[in-house]
C-alpha cells in the first residue's frame, strides 16, 4: 500500500506576497497604511514601489484633485465636482478592466470616492466629501495608540506577520484555537536565520498548536525590538494626528474652506504617507545577514 505524501506547502514568500497584495489593494494610502506595506520588510526602500508607481499615484490622487479643481472652476458648485470625481474613479476601474489587470485597487479607490460623494450629495455640503476620510484617520489613530499602550504595536504585528507568514487568516485562527505550547517532538520551528521570526510548524507544514503564542513571545519579548516597533507605531499616530489637526478645522469652517481642505488632503495624502512609510522602514529594517556574519578566515 503506497502512501501519498502531501504536496509541499506553497512557498512562504509567495503566500505573504499574495496576502499583502490583497491588503494593498483594499486600503488606499491616503486613508490608511496598507499599500506598500511590504516595503517595510525589504532590504531597500523604493518610493515608486511604495506608492504603486505612477499609476497608483494617479488613481489615488486624481479623483480628489478633480473634485477640487471643478469645484473652484464652477464657482463652488457641488454637483459638477461630484460627478467629475466619480467619473475619474470609474475611468480608473474601466481602464483596468480593459487591460485585464486586477481591479481591486482601483475599485477600492472608487468605493472611497463613492462614499464621500454620497455623503456630500445627501447633505448638500461639499466638505462632507471628506468626512469619511477624517473618520478613518481618527479610527486608525485610536487603534494604533491603543495597540502601543497594550504592548501589541500595530507596526510590529504587520512587520512580523509579513516576515513570518502570519498573513493567512485561516491558519492564524486554527493556531490560536489550539493555544497550547507545542510538544518538542511534535513540531519544530523553521530554521532560524538572522532577521527572521519563524513560526513553529508541524510535519504537515501547518502552524503547530500554540504557534501563534510562541511566535508572538519571540518578538514581543525583545525589549529593544519592541521599543522600535512602539516608536514606529507612534510615528503613524503622529501622522494621523497631524492630518486631523490641519483638516478638521478646515472641515468645520464649512464650504468656504473646501478648496483649502481638498488641497490639504492632497498634500497630506500620498506624500506624507510615503514619507512616514520610509521613516518607518528606517526604524524597523534589519541588517543583511552578510553584514552580521564575520568573514571566514583565509586558508593558509
Amino acid at each position: 500500500m503506497t502512501h501519498e505524501h502531501p504536496a509541499a506547502p506553497e512557498p512562504l514568500a509567495r503566500e505573504v506576497e499574495e496576502v499583502a497584495d490583497a491588503i494593498d489593494d483594499v486600503v488606499p494610502p491616503d486613508e490608511g497604511a496598507a499599500r506598500g506595506v511590504r516595503a517595510l520588510t525589504g532590504e531597500s526602500f523604493s518610493l515608486a514601489d511604495s506608492i504603486g508607481g505612477v499609476r497608483g499615484l494617479v488613481e489615488s490622487m486624481a479623483p480628489g484633485l478633480v473634485f477640487v479643481v471643478v469645484f473652484i472652476a464652477t464657482g463652488n458648485t457641488l454637483q459638477p465636482a461630484l460627478i467629475a470625481s466619480v467619473a475619474v474613479a470609474l475611468v480608473a476601474v474601466a481602464a483596468r478592466l480593459v487591460q485585464r489587470t486586477p481591479i481591486t485597487q482601483a475599485f477600492g479607490g472608487f468605493l472611497g470616492v463613492a462614499i464621500g460623494v454620497l455623503w456630500a450629495w445627501k447633505s448638500g455640503e461639499a466638505q462632507n466629501y471628506y468626512a469619511a476620510g477624517l473618520l478613518t484617520n481618527a479610527a486608525y489613530l485610536v487603534a494604533m495608540a491603543v495597540s502601543v499602550l497594550v504592548r501589541w504595536p500595530v507596526v510590529g504585528l504587520v512587520v512580523e506577520a509579513l516576515r513570518s507568514g502570519w498573513t493567512d487568516g485561516d491558519k492564524v485562527k486554527a493556531a490560536v484555537a489550539a493555544n497550547e505550547e507545542p510538544d518538542a517532538g511534535a513540531a519544530s520551528a523553521a530554521p532560524v536565520t538572522p532577521g527572521e521570526t519563524p513560526v513553529p510548524r508541524g510535519e504537515d507544514g501547518e502552524p503547530a498548536p500554540g504557534a501563534f503564542t510562541v511566535w508572538a513571545r519571540r518578538w514581543r519579548g525583545d525589549p529593544a525590538l519592541m521599543r522600535r516597533y512602539a516608536l514606529a507605531t507612534w510615528l503613524w499616530v503622529g501622522m494621523f494626528a497631524l492630518r486631523l489637526a490641519v483638516q478638521v478645522p478646515l472641515f468645520m469652517a464649512g464650504e468656504d474652506a473646501v478648496a483649502w481642505l481638498g488641497t490639504a488632503r492632497l498634500v497630506m495624502g500620498i506624500p506624507l504617507w510615503a514619507l512616514t512609510l520610509w521613516v518607518t522602514w528606517l526604524l524597523v529594517r534589519r541588517p543583511r545577514v552578510a553584514d552580521e556574519e564575520p568573514a571566514a578566515p583565509a586558508s593558509a
